[in-house]
């Protein structure tokens, strides 16, 4: 599993840090920063629940 997204269409709401905080990261600048681009599956639940709340569909899962 690998974590991409589109920085052009992220709006920085957070969503994806508050269901994974430990692999997403909203920074004071506003700018989204992905701990680890390839988490380990065990994290898989949360890290989908991430992407699918986000509001502008800039996260994705490559298989």
């Amino acid at each position: 599993m690998r974590l991409t997204f589109d920085a052009s269409r992220c709006c920085s709401s957070g969503m994806c840090e508050s269901f994974a905080p430990d692999v997403f990261e909203i920074g004071d600048d506003g700018a989204l920063e992905i701990h680890d681009p390839n988490p380990p599956d065990s994290e898989r639940a949360r890290i989908q629940v991430a992407v699918a709340a986000c509001p502008t569909g800039a996260l994705a899962i490559e298989e």
